[in-house]
């Protein structure tokens, strides 16, 4: 399959995105079309480490989980929702064992569907088995991981995931040296370059299966550096950095889609919001309905043009409102039911905005996230779109501008550790080559030397 690279916006403006709507609806599972004029909650969870004591113990969990979702769904009267499995490594490692819980539930799944008519479908997000103990081994274990993908897809998921790791050696090193070039080679060129390789083995399997190939996200990258970045007390990290990640990995997550994925993009992809208009796919994203996984500064804007609506994760236990699936499925169901009803009454742009307004200004990320600036990064990536180095630095480059007009305009107050960070990216970023291949030459040269666990032979550059 070829790589076909995106070098146009799907959409004409900013303003034609909203939420629960995109350019190419994705069918999939039991009755359900995601990005087709309404919103799906999709459900994530874990499960509790006791039940990976054996095979049956896990899959009866796994089993207990659906059934659980399901009821308390049927019980509140909503319509629709996507299950999403994210493979704990003992599903991946034995792909029977993933093939067997996908199967048991969707078997659970139709039958709630056919007598009660809600309409599903279920993900199943492999584990990225490839970080050896020495090194990436990006190549040589891809056919460990395609099993999963197939077993699984022949037993019962719908939409098939992954958060893959390319690239990741590289960028440990460099985000805690504040690097620049470091981060852009690690998530803009390596990255790319594995979603290139993986992604169109994985639209294979979906096809033979006749399943979607759903999407990526930069966890392994972006998402590090939003953790480290933290909330707005802490100093490991400048916010201005990890929002100059997000936009790189812009670049990088659309690769999915350039070598067959067709969307939904998974969850905790925040760089989905400027995907979203490139691209035009439906994509899931997560925020204040996520804190039971992890804190953001951004939970009410995240919402904004998400087509699905997930809580990231949460282990499976009792709460006082039912188990912790059923607590947040129900959640997640309300914040969609709201969706749905602007949607409905043709007020969808109205609170379209007042999510984003709510954090737009709280900090960089949430501002150059915000739709309107999410849609000048695609701008740039779309630009650039038939070199992965040269849209990546063009992210971040249109990154910088969009944090400094916030800046002047006095809208956007940051303190001096932040400004001192995007001084130094601007200057990093303008003392890089403008040539692609001189850039990968210095970079394969630097880091081979530093990076003792980089290996070329992952990487076809």
């Amino acid at each position: 399959m070829a790589i076909n690279r995106y070098t146009k916006m799907a959409y004409a403006n900013a303003d034609e995105m909203i939420f629960g709507k995109c350019k190419f609806p994705v069918k999939a599972g039991l009755g359900l079309e995601i990005g087709a004029g309404y919103t799906i909650p999709e459900l994530n969870y874990a499960p509790r480490p006791q039940a990976s004591v054996s095979k049956e113990a896990l899959v009866k969990e796994y089993e207990r989980i659906t059934k659980d979702a399901m009821a308390r769904l049927v019980q509140i009267g909503a319509p629709a929702v996507v299950l999403e499995t994210e493979h704990v490594q003992q599903l991946t490692v034995k792909p029977d064992v993933g093939a067997e819980v996908a199967h048991v539930q969707k078997s659970i799944m139709e039958e709630y569907h056919e007598e009660y008519g809600i309409k599903c479908a279920l993900r199943h997000t492999i584990a990225d088995l490839r970080e050896d103990r020495e090194y990436l081994a990006l190549r040589s274990k891809a056919p460990e991981i395609l099993e999963s993908f197939d077993q699984c897809a022949a037993q019962g998921a719908d939409l098939l995931s992954i958060e893959s790791m390319g690239g990741k050696e590289v960028f440990d090193y460099s985000i805690v040296r504040d690097d620049t070039a470091g981060v852009l080679f690690s998530i803009g060129v390596l990255g790319t370059n594995d979603m290139d390789f993986l992604w169109q083995q994985i639209a294979d399997v979906a096809k033979k299966n006749n399943v979607v190939p759903a999407g990526d996200t930069d966890c392994s990258q972006a998402n590090t550096a939003m953790f480290i970045a933290g909330g707005l007390l802490d100093k490991n990290l400048a916010h201005t950095t990890a929002i100059v990640a997000r936009c790189i990995s812009a670049a990088r997550t659309l690769a999915a889609y350039e070598a067959g994925a067709t969307g939904p993009g998974k969850d905790c992809g925040y760089e989905h919001s400027i995907i979203k208009g490139i691209a035009g796919i439906p994509i899931s994203q997560e925020g204040k309905s996520s804190t039971c996984a992890h804190s953001d500064v951004m939970g009410n804007l995240a919402m904004q043009i998400c087509d699905l609506w997930s809580n990231e994760s949460v282990e499976y236990h009792g709460e006082f409102g039912g188990t912790t699936v059923q607590v947040w499925v129900e959640t997640l169901a309300y914040d969609c039911a709201l969706m749905n009803t602007a949607l409905k009454t043709g007020n969808e742009k109205v609170l379209r905005d007042l999510l984003t307004l709510s954090d737009k200004y709280r900090d960089p990320q949430g501002y150059v996230l915000a739709y309107d600036n999410a849609y000048r990064v695609g701008e740039a990536i779309a630009a650039n779109g038939s070199d992965p180095y040269l849209r990546s630095k063009a992210a971040a480059e249109v990154c910088c501008q969009i944090v400094q007009e916030g800046i002047d305009s006095g809208k956007l107050i940051l303190t001096k550790f932040e400004t001192n960070a995007l001084n130094k990216i601007k200057t990093d970023l303008a003392a890089l080559p403008t040539e692609s291949a001189k850039f990968i030459e210095q970079c394969m040269d630097k880091y081979t030397k530093e990076v003792p666990v980089f290996k070329t032979e992952n990487y076809s550059l």
